[in-house]
């Protein structure tokens, strides 16, 4: 999904740049505070673009002395600095902007353009609505890269399964940015309505907690790929069938699996074999389970086979689970 994911982040730093341009010039010229929070917001989600497209250029790197498996896992990295600049310059400046407006509440003022006035409340109107369209179509490029991927499975378990943080944190981030326009929009309705400009404070707080619960929810899961998650269980389970269905194999003592990429599968596999076996049949044996592993996802990039008597392997490693991930 790599050339997917290129394209989606590529689309929304496109889109984020040139509605960060139009929502400052709107919260210069009539000093909302909701509209300066989305300009933040979006200036952020560009530069979380570009830290996404640096950990993909990284991670293609191949693998050297130093990191022998290759640099797979800078993608997972480069995903977590961007939920921590999601979290403290995107939500926690929203946050501190709209308690700001909060104390101070000042209408929109109107702004003066080509020596016309115009009301600042069409000025916001008439930005965030840009703003809607295009990152709605970002939405729309992401959404459709992340169907490409999810299968059958419900948009959640999907994300939660997902090796791919950079497909999933733009589609996670653009989800935000439309909530947050909606809620901008609202706040600088109601302000104008009520003639409540303490609405427009108000907004950007709600845009700052969902900043905060989406940048908190990012972490999690790419915590989880950084410590080194195993592979999806339908793709473990499929790689204990075919070491179980050699007949040389006695007993299966693990399967164990690490995610070193979104697209580089570790598979470390522990086996009893029939003690009659010679060293030539082992090692046909041993040629046949890699390569039908390997077939069974392209995923699977590298596997390695330990040949342990059944007794040893529960006797050195008693607490591990046979669909865990490799230490």
């Amino acid at each position: 999904m790599a050339h997917e994911s290129s394209g989606a982040i590529y689309t929304a730093a496109g889109a984020n740049l040139a509605i960060a341009a139009a929502k400052f010039v709107g919260a210069f010229l009539t000093g909302s505070s909701a509209m300066l929070a989305e300009g933040v917001h979006s200036v952020v989600d560009t530069a979380n673009q570009i830290l996404l497209l640096v950990g993909l250029k990284r991670a293609q790197r191949p693998a050297d002395a130093r990191f022998p498996f290759g640099y797979g896992r800078e993608v997972y990295f480069y995903a977590f600095l961007v939920a921590l600049l999601i979290f403290l310059g995107g939500g926690a400046f929203a946050v501190y902007e709209g308690i700001h407006k909060l104390q101070h509440p000042e209408p929109a003022a109107d702004a003066v353009i080509l020596g016309r006035t115009i009301p600042g409340f069409t000025v916001n109107l008439a930005i965030l609505g840009f703003a809607v369209l295009a990152e709605g179509y970002s939405c729309f490029v992401a959404l459709k890269a992340f169907w490409g991927e999810k299968g059958e499975r419900p948009p959640i378990t999907a994300i939660r399964r997902s090796k791919d943080p950079a497909l999933f944190t733009v589609l996670v981030e653009d989800v935000a940015a439309l909530t947050g326009l909606v809620v901008a929009l609202a706040g600088v309705i109601l302000a104008e309505t009520l003639d409540r400009p303490a609405f427009d404070g108000i907004a950007s707080i709600v845009i700052g907690l969902i900043l905060i619960g989406m940048a908190i929810f990012l972490m999690i899961e790419t915590h989880g790929l950084l410590v080194g998650e195993a592979a999806e269980p339908e793709l473990v389970a499929g790689l204990h069938e075919i070491v179980r269905s050699e007949p040389g194999v006695q007993h299966v003592n693990e399967v164990l699996t690490q995610h070193l990429g979104p697209a580089d599968i570790l598979v470390n596999v522990s086996l009893d074999m029939n003690d009659a076996l010679t060293a030539g049949e082992i090692e046909r044996l041993v040629g046949r389970l890699e390569t039908r592993m390997k077939a069974l996802s392209p995923k699977v990039r590298r596997v390695f086979i330990e040949i342990q008597a059944r007794s040893d392997a529960s006797a050195r490693q008693p607490d591990r689970r046979k669909t865990g991930a490799v230490a």
